[in-house]
């Protein structure tokens, strides 16, 4: 691999190698995605495997074509893994950063973006009008990857994003604990209309097709925002910065 190829792996966060994937983990580096060789047997790939399992990381099986070219044509030995640009924080941290600054918890639930220039520009916005933390969730979303932490202007750096199992769940939970889930789709209440000024969670969904059917059934309420236009939505980060900055004028009087 020559040193262009070098520095954007690195870039990318790929670590190749079953040695090196070993000493990131022992090291405490966070795993997002393993990659193994489908039907792999060796006790020490296992082994990784399970240790990134444990680690909150994702476990993913591919065979050698799609090995090889996620690494270049690399010497893979079977593993290849991307580390997260930054850690994961819990939403217990979220929520406890809330209570230090004595303010009303705002968070921010993307359900199911992919585009990882969407979740960087909305953690942007969320660490300019004050939201305490983000969560997304650990399937079939985007990942704190490090096109993520470009995108995001630097604002990674101090914004706590959670990454959990079950959105629908964890919504629940934070009911439990006092917030208020709005969700953003095109059937409801004019965002103008509706009262963000207590504990919030604003939940925006994927770039193709929004909130989950289950999602929205766990919402309390659902908010649009009005289009007069031709076309009937907006991008995800447009959508969510209109409705942040709603939230933070209400907010801040």
């Amino acid at each position: 691999m020559n040193k262009q190829a070098q520095e954007q792996e690195q870039e990318r966060g790929l670590i190749i190698g079953r040695n090196a994937v070993t000493e990131a983990l022992r090291a405490g580096r966070e795993i997002d995605t393993l990659y193994i060789l489908r039907g792999e047997t060796n006790p020490a790939i296992t082994r990784l495997a399970s240790i990134c399992r444990e680690n909150g990381g994702i476990v993913k099986e591919a065979d050698r074509k799609k090995l090889d070219y996620l690494c270049n044509g690399a010497k893979h030995q079977g593993v290849i893994a991307f580390a997260a640009a930054y850690n994961y924080a819990s939403v217990d941290e979220i929520l406890a950063l809330a209570e230090e600054r004595n303010e009303a918890p705002f968070v921010i639930v993307c359900d199911g973006l992919e585009d990882p220039h969407n979740l960087g520009a909305i953690i942007r916005t969320a660490e300019a009008v004050g939201a305490h933390g983000i969560i997304i969730p650990k399937r079939r979303s985007v990942s704190l990857n490090y096109t993520v932490a470009k995108s995001s202007a630097g604002a990674l750096e101090h914004m706590k994003v959670a990454r959990v199992a079950n959105l629908v769940s964890t919504l629940k939970e934070l009911k439990e604990k006092g917030l208020w889930i709005y969700g953003a789709d095109m059937d409801g209440a004019s965002y103008k209309s509706v009262d963000f000024k207590g504990a919030t969670a604003l939940v925006i969904g994927s770039e193709g097709k929004g909130i989950s059917r289950l999602t929205a059934e766990t919402c309390d309420f659902i908010v649009s925002l009005p289009m007069c236009g031709k076309i009937n939505s907006l991008n995800a980060s447009v959508a969510a910065g209109v409705l942040m900055y709603e939230i933070f004028s209400q907010r801040n009087g």
